[in-house]
């Protein structure tokens, strides 16, 4: 696909025999460490004393002269909480290195349940907090410095204010947690990565197959969909559960705070207005037509087809390179992308390799997928890939190192400010896709080479915006159906397939099997109504790219200082230098026309 990877030989099964592992020692030598036991009772002891040294004191000492020594209040909650995600971090990486492992498993249990038991001790002091007078606080952020650094996240957890309940209430739902939507997402997890999906009497693990996907033999694709239709189907059961369970778990949260959207609470944690994101909804599936349906019906012609099979939506195209891409190839393509925007951001990247902070290979027990772990502030993120030399997978690389990049840049916030909604934590990601996309697009020599790369794109970005938002409005309509009770896996299944038929399009027929693909989605699971950050940032990132390209001196530093910012600053304020606003409807309509021009382009070269 690209044309800067050799087409005339691919990587050698050698070349995914040595790729790197992560090494998790720069938060703990190993499990059984002498470290990390110390620090879980150092964990315990000092969120104890905590609660003795401060609950109930909290409005006596602000009311003091410059706040008297509330900022130390402050700093040693944020201690602790640096202290307790270096010990979380250090477990759910172990987890995920290993899912079937029962020694990891017990650890990451084990881990879950002293933190939740230690943090109990800190509930106090949000909630305190909240009760002390808007007034009051006010003034001691503007009177002493020290308290007015930690503003940002002070007026974030103003915004929690009407939702908490009363302390013993969420003292009851924190501990719940460990053995309620804890517990059900850890089942998952470990069921997930202990299916396995047989082709050709073979039995794999859930990421090849789904690579299989991709594959250039339609024959191929096909079997692949059969034997994980076939294996979700044996366990679907079980998913419906889950999924019924972990519904009405999030229905009794919210309707005990008084959240009125069964998005709303989704909506706050990512610091964005219910109206921003209906926009987004709304703009995406009005354009449906111009975008989805009409790609695959440009794909479907161009694969000889009149209508594509489910299978065959990520099928390469025949001008497509099916020549697998090694990892040393895979990381220059991105370093060299970074480097060309800016040499800092690169030699950032450049510490993901070096450093061994990136574990690439996929084997059994692995969590599937990719993600990019921030870790704390005092440590460095971690990412973790199912890397199989695809030409998706070398985006998928650029996408979590940029993520890598966001979190080492926003660091400098500390543990309280540095986390970055998610709306805005897809930024850097999707802006290092881009990057590498242009990058490798500049050097595309033929017409043939840069249709396969146009429609590569336009499909990562279909998958990254409609998809994202189908899967938005499919956990919409599961939440709301489940209120009025248990939903069998036959209805989730209907509510699956009108979705999907609706975001899709007529060029793509929907075969029986295809109503049990919902099962797999993590983010249904971990974090209702995640989905619709990626085309949030997508779109963001469409008009970011527009800015650099029409105005690109000084778009380097407000870039990087967006980044630095963390979780510091409001949308609206981060996107004013490059004159954008996520709150005009006209901003979404801005972002999708970059999709729907590649698809003008790619139609163009059918002349």
């Amino acid at each position: 696909m690209p044309a800067d990877m050799p087409k005339q030989q691919g990587a050698t099964p050698a070349d995914f025999n040595n790729l790197p592992r992560w090494n998790l020692a720069d938060l703990y030598p190993c499990a059984d460490s002498p470290e990390l036991k110390r620090d879980l009772k150092a964990a315990a002891e000092g969120a104890a004393a905590f609660e003795t040294k401060w609950k109930g004191r909290l409005e006596a000492e602000i009311s003091k002269p410059q706040g008297g020594d509330f900022a130390n209040a402050i700093k040693e909650f944020e201690q602790l909480e640096e202290l307790m995600g270096r010990i979380y971090s250090y477990a759910g990486l172990l987890y995920a290195d290993d899912t079937l492992s029962t020694t990891n498993a017990k650890l990451y249990g084990d881990v879950q349940q002293k933190l939740t038991d230690a943090s109990s001790h800190l509930i106090f002091f949000s909630l305190e907090l909240n009760r002390i007078d808007d007034a009051l606080l006010d003034q001691a952020v503007r009177a002493n410095p020290a308290i007015g650094h930690y503003k940002p996240w002070l007026t974030d957890l103003r915004k929690e204010k009407p939702y908490q309940l009363d302390d013993r209430i969420e003292a009851l739902f924190h501990e719940k947690s460990v053995t309620g939507f804890g517990a059900w997402n850890r089942l998952f997890d470990e069921t997930m990565s202990g299916l396995r999906f047989t082709i050709d009497g073979e039995s794999l693990p859930i990421e090849p197959v789904l690579t299989l996907l991709q594959d250039a033999n339609g024959e191929t694709r096909k079997k692949a969909s059969a034997a994980l239709s076939k294996t979700f189907d044996e366990n679907l059961r079980l998913f419906t559960l889950i999924t019924n369970t972990l519904a009405k778990d999030k229905e009794i949260s919210d309707r005990w705070r008084g959240f009125e959207d069964i998005a709303d609470s989704r909506h706050l944690a990512n610091r964005v207005e219910r109206e921003v994101v209906d926009a987004l909804a709304a703009a995406v599936e009005a354009a449906y037509p111009r975008i989805s349906h009409r790609y695959y019906a440009l794909k479907a012609k161009w694969l000889g087809l009149e209508q594509l099979e489910n299978w065959d939506r990520n099928a390469p195209l025949p001008e497509s390179t099916q020549a697998t891409i090694s990892w040393d190839e895979a990381k220059q393509t991105v370093l060299d992308a970074y480097a060309g925007f800016a040499p800092e951001m690169a030699e950032i990247a450049r510490e993901f390799f070096d450093k061994n902070w990136i574990d690439a290979p996929s084997r059994p027990g692995k969590a599937p997928g990719a993600f990019a772990h921030p870790t704390v502030p005092s440590a460095h993120p971690y990412v973790l890939l199912n890397y199989l030399g695809k030409p998706r997978d070398v985006m998928t690389l650029a996408h979590e190192l940029g993520h890598g990049v966001h979190q080492v840049l926003a660091a400098g916030q500390g543990a309280l400010m540095a986390s970055t909604p998610l709306t805005l934590a897809e930024t850097a990601s999707v802006f290092g896709e881009m990057l590498t996309f242009q990058s490798l697009l500049a050097k595309a020599t033929t017409k043939r080479e840069r249709k396969a790369m146009l429609a590569q794109k336009t499909e990562d970005m279909i998958n990254t915006v409609v998809r994202q938002i189908a899967f938005y409005q499919f956990e919409r309509k599961i939440h709301t159906e489940r209120r009025n009770g248990e939903l069998t896996a036959e209805q989730i299944g209907n509510i699956w397939m009108d979705v999907q038929r609706a975001s899709l399009g007529p060029a793509i027929r929907l075969n029986p099997g295809y109503e049990s693909f919902w099962t797999y989605i993590p983010h249904f699971i971990h974090s209702p109504f995640y989905v619709y950050a990626y085309a949030f940032g997508d779109c963001l990132v469409n008009s970011l790219y527009a800015v650099y390209k029409q105005h690109p001196e000084g778009f380097q530093d407000k870039y990087f200082d967006m980044l630095k910012a963390g979780g510091t600053r409001h949308h609206k304020e981060l996107l004013a230098p490059f004159g954008l606003d996520a709150s005009d409807p006209a901003f979404w309509q801005q972002g999708l026309s970059v999709i729907e021009s590649m698809i003008d382009e790619l139609e163009a070269m059918e002349d």
